[in-house]
């Protein structure tokens, strides 16, 4: 991909060089002599990257940075000077640079600098594309991690036979959404995609709301009802959470799978039925067997092809990814603006165990992007306990239970004591900036 680049420099013979040298190195490059000209220029299109010097007449390289931002933020800004102070830089970086650079600038640091920056814009594009298409494809179940390749395959490998799917993993690891991928994917598509949660309902109920019942079958049946089977005729059925079905009810079911037909409450009339049946469980069913909780030839009739979802701590390069998708979801829903997340609140997210797996890190995102009052979500707008649950292990002395705020403070204290007194490798350790450690410290009325 040829990446675009727009070169705003007043100095004629440094605005030649640049244009040749990123010309030469295959980019498309246009030239413009003062920041009016961009400014202009940038009501009719947006570059990739934008080369700027910060001394400039009338519109200087920060202002035109800060127009930038307003209307582009996703535009890569790299501003040049021959004047540089360690403040300018700062200055820069702060408003949404992506770098500063000292004049005289070699061909090969703009090559270096520019290389460097058109692999970023590769790979978002390439996770962005990746992101789309599986979230159409997929019923957005967002992944690129091996295990969920293999998933994706598994999907699309088995989306049209007959056979029944057992789909295995712990809560939260989005279960429901691989059965729906699979309905969806499948020649089943048009018809019902109906749900049963067997854990949801009373014992008694989960037969009459299987297999329906006639009218008078029982006090209260006052009316004929068709149960989930026969909704489902024709298309898929998922049985929710299948280790709590009752045992009593487990012969039954197995009849369905092996017969494709059955019986309404309080009717003697069989009805067949064309439906796949997809079961998920976050128990362990072979444990179930052991204990006599679950038959064990309905367990290998239903697990003909089974899909196990991995926690989302052995999946992390998932998360990024996970992470744009659920900003983009809750900005829509919320009317909210917010463009990303910082280094610093993806390095706690990468250090955390996330017991609550994917559901988890969907309900973190969505308050963030509810309560946020910047258009960048940064560590700040987390709960704390996410340090907390990530170094817990680590002091045996903690004691539970405790208040959480008296747990983050025991934690960022027994971490500086253990550095000395250092809040740079405190924070280190902690996934945090040293920044809120300053601010815990102030919180707690502690000198630094």
């Amino acid at each position: 991909m040829n990446y675009s680049v727009l070169v705003v420099d007043d100095d004629k013979l440094v605005n030649e060089f640049l244009v040749e040298t990123l010309r030469r190195s295959g980019y498309n490059c246009q030239a413009v002599f003062s920041g009016e000209e961009a400014i202009t220029l940038l009501r009719d299109r947006q570059f990739d990257i934008i080369l700027a010097d910060y001394k400039m007449k009338e519109i200087d390289g920060i202002s035109l940075l800060k127009h930038t931002m307003k209307i582009y933020p996703n535009t890569i800004y790299i501003i040049m000077t021959a004047y540089g102070t360690v403040e300018t830089a700062v200055k820069a970086i702060k408003l949404g640079a992506y770098d500063f650079l000292l004049k005289p600038v070699l061909p090969e640091t703009i090559e270096h600098i520019l290389g460097r920056v058109t692999e970023m814009l590769r790979l978002k594009s390439e996770n962005e594309i990746m992101r789309k298409d599986l979230a159409h494809r997929f019923q957005n179940i967002i992944g690129k991690s091996k295990a969920m390749k293999e998933v994706f395959d598994l999907i699309t490998s088995v989306a049209d036979a007959r056979s029944t799917v057992m789909i295995t993993g712990a809560s939260g690891t989005g279960k429901e959404l691989v059965a729906r991928a699979i309905h969806y994917a499948s020649n089943r598509r048009e018809k019902p995609f109906i749900k049963l949660n067997c854990a949801a309902l009373p014992e008694n109920l989960v037969e009459a709301e299987l297999f329906g019942y006639e009218k008078g079958a029982f006090t209260d049946a006052k009316k004929t009802n068709r149960g989930r089977f026969e909704l489902a005729d024709g298309g898929t059925l998922l049985l929710d959470e299948i280790s709590e079905m009752p045992m009593n009810l487990q012969s039954k079911l197995l009849r369905v799978l092996q017969e494709r037909e059955f019986e309404r409450i309080g009717s003697s009339t069989t009805i067949s039925v064309d439906v796949r049946i997809i079961a998920t469980s976050n128990r362990n069913l072979k444990e179930y067997i052991s204990a006599g909780r679950f038959r064990e030839d309905l367990f290998y009739r239903l697990n003909v092809i089974p899909i196990h979802l991995c926690p989302l701590n052995e999946r992390k390069e998932d998360i990024q990814l996970l992470v744009q998708h659920f900003i983009e979801k809750y900005n829509q829903e919320n009317q909210r603006q917010v463009q990303g997340i910082d280094t610093a609140a993806v390095n706690l997210f990468m250090n955390y165990h996330w017991p609550g797996n994917v559901r988890e890190l969907e309900n973190l995102i969505e308050r963030a992007v509810v309560t946020s009052k910047g258009e960048i979500l940064t560590e700040d707008d987390f709960p704390t306990d996410l340090v907390l649950g990530r170094v817990a292990d680590d002091l045996p002395s903690l004691k539970v239970p405790m208040k959480l705020e008296e747990g983050n403070k025991y934690l960022i204290l027994k971490t500086l004591e253990k550095f000395n007194g250092n809040k740079t490798k405190a924070a280190e350790a902690l996934g945090i900036t040293t920044r809120t450690i300053r601010n815990k410290l102030a919180e707690y009325k502690m000198q630094e």
